[in-house]
């Protein structure tokens, strides 16, 4: 009896047990369910959507570039271009394979394909084609079914309308580097383009703008159902820059097939108008990828098209540096406007004897004759009696030895020597000889044609110190261009000489002469050599520079500016191997600097 009593009350505990664990397990599965839906509903509503929804950064323009009046230098037109994901295709070959039957892919580019989604994640897309067709476009869209990974982007591909033209200051776009794309995601992006050279680098930040971002609904499969939701970038800001392309082209065109660079700048702000170095190249060929057949050719061209000749050659400045000399010997008080000098075509210092272009000599002269005939003598003496350190104190002060921060690749700051920058870079002592070349601006000196612009820039602004500039300065900035400590007595000398050098009869660029309304420029040649005319070559009847293979040739240089009464250009113009300062440098700048006058820019 008590033992039937006994197991009743076990199997009431042990119903009891069962009904409370089942309550409290249904209450622990409740209040889950509560946790999951009600506090955590939003989390896993974001990743459910996060596994139904893809989101794809959309490329947004880069800012357009314009010159001063508006014209368009640097846009954007729409491109197509195909992509492949690898997660999404279950055989990369097999894709890669029906791609190739419908849109031309060389083996170079598929070996490039292959290494870059063997390099990136599998969930990161791969560029597999630019540049796009809308026929190829609808060929690709309608074998989609045999094509899984593979998606159509549209975005925007950088073109240059002036072509050549823009190369060299405005530079070109390229894929982004491994060593580029840092933390920014849109450098992630296949297709993106970057600044690589030119001011498209130096204001890369600026042009690049915001990127945007296209929600897709997908499958199981990773398919693209529909688009949800779409939000545009943000275009990168526009650039308005200084040049003019009409000045442009005719400063490009005047060289023909001649090598070398010209920069022509306003003389009161420094605005750079043009910008030349010649050969130039097409930087529409670098947008999407240059072919190994036209980088060769670049690279191979003894004219070097690549180099930017304008700021990152330098050259022996020649008679042109005698504009440097005379202001400084001015400035000393070495020399007055009376002050003469005897050229007889040859001077004696110790053993060495410096000679004058002219042999015969031009006879006594003063710093305006000198300048006129662009007498070595007269400046030989002047450099003795001045010295070195002076000269490159005023070489300095008019901007030598300095690339103006303007950013490019590979800027030259060229050398004016010093008696310690000998003791320094080449371990041995100054020499009274030196000095006498220096005069005439060869020897160690070397300098680059935007250097010579600058220099004459702020001679004839009457000695502001004007830097180049490829963005307008507003009336504060141009306020703020502080005076030099030059007289305006000696620079009215200076310009008298360089006025005598292009509109004197005997001036050394008579031939480059204009008269425009009254507008007249002024200006200075030079003419640097390369290597002397030896014996032996004499001997088999070679006697002139133009004789010479091209490479061997002198190099041209002018300076000028115009109008003369009141400057508002200057020019400088480096034609290597051109032979003649004056018969070849000189013309190109007279075509530029009435160019600019007719333009009235």
């Amino acid at each position: 009896m008590n033992r039937d009593n006994d197991k009743g009350k076990i199997l009431l505990y042990r119903t009891l047990y069962v009904a409370f664990s089942s309550i409290f397990l249904l209450v622990c599965l409740v209040a889950r369910l509560y946790y999951l839906q009600v506090i955590e509903g939003e989390k896993y509503k974001m990743l459910a959507d996060e596994n139904r929804i893809a989101t794809r950064i959309l490329v947004p323009p880069r800012g357009r570039v314009f010159d001063r009046n508006g014209a368009v230098l640097a846009a954007n037109e729409q491109n197509f271009q195909a992509l492949i994901i690898a997660e999404e295709t279950p055989s990369i070959d097999q894709t890669l394979e029906e791609f190739k039957k419908l849109v031309d892919l060389s083996d170079v580019q598929e070996a490039k394909i292959r290494r870059e989604i063997k390099n990136n994640r599998r969930f990161m897309p791969v560029k597999l084609k630019d540049n796009l067709t809308f026929e190829e476009v609808a060929l690709l869209q309608l074998h989609a079914p045999d094509l899984p990974g593979v998606v159509i982007n549209e975005g925007v591909n950088r073109v240059y309308p002036l072509g050549s033209y823009t190369a060299h200051f405005l530079g070109y776009v390229g894929a982004v580097s491994d060593k580029e794309a840092g933390k920014d995601p849109l450098l992630s992006v296949p297709g993106v383009k970057i600044g690589k050279s030119g001011l498209e680098k130096v204001f890369e930040n600026r042009l690049r703008g915001q990127s945007g971002n296209v929600k897709m609904e997908v499958n199981a499969l990773g398919r693209v159902m529909k688009e949800i939701d779409r939000q545009a970038g943000t275009e990168g800001q526009s650039l308005n820059l200084t040049i003019d392309y009409r000045l442009q082209k005719v400063a490009q065109d005047a060289f023909g097939e001649n090598s070398g660079a010209a920069v022509v700048l306003d003389v009161h702000s420094g605005e750079v108008l043009a910008f030349v170095s010649v050969p130039s190249f097409d930087p529409n060929l670098f947008t999407n990828g240059i072919s190994n057949k036209d980088w060769q050719d670049l690279l191979s061209n003894e004219r070097k098209p690549l180099t930017n000749k304008a700021v990152a050659e330098h050259y022996s400045p020649g008679s042109t540096f005698k504009i440097v000399v005379a202001l400084a010997a001015l400035e000393a008080g070495i020399i007055n406007e009376n002050t003469t000098f005897n050229c007889q075509g040859v001077m004696e210092l110790g053993n060495h004897k410096f000679h004058c272009w002219k042999h015969s000599g031009h006879g006594p002269l003063n710093v305006v004759g000198a300048l006129k005939y662009s007498c070595d003598i007269f400046f030989y003496e002047v450099a003795l009696r001045l010295g070195i350190e002076k000269i490159a104190e005023m070489a300095h002060l008019l901007g030598f030895e300095s690339d103006y921060h303007l950013g490019f690749d590979n800027m030259q700051k060229g050398v004016i020597p010093t008696k310690s920058w000998k003791e320094k870079h080449l371990k041995s002592k100054w020499q009274q000889g030196e000095t006498v070349i220096a005069g005439i601006g060869q020897g160690y000196v070397l300098v680059t044609p935007m250097q010579l612009a600058v220099m004459l820039a702020r001679v004839v602004n009457g000695g502001y110190e004007v830097t180049p500039t490829f963005t307008k300065l507003s009336l504060k900035e141009k306020g703020k261009i502080k005076k030099l400590p030059i007289s305006e007595k000696n620079i009215e000398i200076v310009k008298k000489g360089m006025f005598e050098v292009v509109n004197a009869e005997g001036g050394t660029a008579r031939r480059a002469y204009f008269d425009i309304n009254g507008a007249k420029m002024g200006g200075k040649t030079g003419t640097t050599q390369v290597r002397r005319i030896s014996l032996k070559e004499r001997q088999t009847g070679i006697i002139r520079d133009e004789n010479l293979d091209w490479k061997l040739r002198n190099h041209a240089l002018f300076v000028g500016y115009a109008p003369h009464d009141k400057p508002q250009y200057a020019v400088a113009v480096v034609v290597e191997h051109g032979s003649s300062g004056s018969g070849v440098a000189a013309p190109i700048a007279s075509q530029i600097l009435k160019a600019a006058i007719e333009l009235g820019i």
